[in-house]
């Protein structure tokens, strides 16, 4: 399919994943927050969206698993990793603990930032300061690792 109708259904997508997080309340802090208070005043009206969402991605994935590409023909890209490293034990507490102190994560952060959430000002900027910092690590790994290379290849030809 042409890239226009790629861009079109990806936008179409964005808009209406955006307007479930807004209807259902996962672009509000203080309502996710109420959810993670399991301690206090507990507000379990998020769980209806944890399992609405798992009984509509569910058959998706599992669909999604034995094609080779998506219904615009591109290829389908899924995760095949299953391994559980200290990278993404980390990532995840980070993650969780993030979600957490803000009540955001980055998809509801980005539409909390649209509809105008003071709260997702201050996050987005710490998101995107995260994700430069993750990048500037990875990089200097990748950078050490061809530096240590370097040498054996010149000794070795």
């Amino acid at each position: 399919m042409a890239p226009l109708m790629t861009r079109l259904t990806a936008l179409l997508a964005g808009l209406l994943f955006g307007i479930g997080l807004m209807v259902s309340g996962m672009a509000n802090p203080a309502k996710v927050l109420g959810f993670l208070d399991i301690a206090g005043r507990w507000d379990p009206s998020l769980a209806l969206v944890i399992v609405g969402a798992i009984a509509v991605g569910s058959p998706a994935f599992f669909v999604a698993k034995r094609r080779d590409s998506s219904l615009l023909g591109r290829p389908m890209q899924l995760p095949v990793s299953t391994a559980i490293t200290s990278g993404l034990i980390l990532g995840s507490a980070v993650f969780g603990i993030g979600w957490g102190v803000a009540g955001l994560c980055p998809g509801p952060a980005l539409v909390a930032l649209g509809a105008g959430y003071p709260k997702a000002f201050g996050f987005v900027a710490a998101m995107i300061a995260g994700m430069a910092v993750f990048e500037f690590v990875e990089r200097s790994k990748v950078n050490m690792q061809r530096a240590k290379a370097a040498p054996r290849q010149r000794s070795s030809s």
